[in-house]
């Protein structure tokens, strides 16, 4: 009863795409998040009859053959790279990036780590850091008596001073782009870390070689879509209850045969 396997597989598929749905509305509120989609593909087929195969009795090829499916499979959890909407905070540290692109940070490990969550701030020393506390590459520090700081659209951070005219340039803020940014692999904390898949980073400023712009006082809120997610989870339950069904339906068939005397 081949049934029984193929509905459990049914099962497990639908349970995975509740998982992802539970995350992306678990979500709704996180900054620079976006909407992931859980991917599919049928199992192996076994071949009763292969199709184009030659019958034995007079020679005539099969036009179709008898292939019997045996489930389907997890392929992969895509991430929908959709902007999410830009919100007014007013924060200096605030940034929200316009189009593609990622802040580089570098983790406790050394190693550098990618994220669009621009709602940065200052470590006791006056470098800016995510968060979490990690520093963001290039590092900048801001004077104790600086006023106030200015971000450019092109990454430029400039400090104002009380006893000053004119700003001072304090450095220049990069962004990262990749070849293929659904290869990044997630670590949690809004970052990112890249992969053989995603290729290596190209580090440029804001606005050059297709990445995006910075905006000053503005964070990206979530691309999920509440309305669409639901639907997302009204279909998987459904999925789960039919597949159930199955299960149900060749219990009782086995348990008929059982019965036979």
């Amino acid at each position: 009863m081949r049934a029984l396997q193929i509905a459990a597989t049914g099962m497990s598929a639908q349970q995975t795409r509740v998982e992802v749905v539970s995350n992306n509305l678990a979500n709704m509120s996180t900054t620079g998040y976006n909407a992931r989609r859980a991917e599919f593909a049928d199992l192996h087929y076994q071949q009763a009859a292969r199709p184009g195969s030659v019958t034995a009795a007079d020679g005539t090829v099969i036009p179709a053959g008898v292939q019997l499916g045996l489930g389907v499979r997890p392929t992969a959890v895509s991430v929908n790279l959709q902007q999410g909407a830009l919100t007014a905070t007013g924060g200096d540290l605030d940034l929200a990036i316009e189009g593609d692109g990622y802040l580089e940070v570098t983790l406790p490990s050394g190693l550098p780590g990618y994220t669009r969550d621009g709602g940065l701030k200052r470590s006791p020393d006056g470098l800016i850091v995510t968060s979490d506390g990690y520093p963001v590459v290039p590092e900048i520090t801001i004077p104790d008596d600086a006023r106030s700081i200015s971000i450019s659209a092109g990454g430029e951070v400039n400090a104002y001073f009380n006893d000053r005219v004119e700003p001072e340039l304090l450095g220049q803020l990069t962004l990262a782009g990749f070849s293929n940014e659904k290869g990044l692999e997630a670590i949690g904390s809004n970052l990112f870390i890249e992969t053989a898949a995603s290729g290596g980073a190209q580090v440029v400023n804001p606005g050059q070689d297709g990445l995006g712009t910075l905006r000053q006082g503005y964070l990206e809120e979530s691309s999920v879509d509440a309305v669409r997610e639901v639907t997302e989870l009204i279909k998987a339950q459904r999925g789960y209850e039919l597949n159930a069904k199955v299960i149900t339906a060749a219990d009782q068939m086995l348990g008929a045969t059982t019965q036979v005397r």
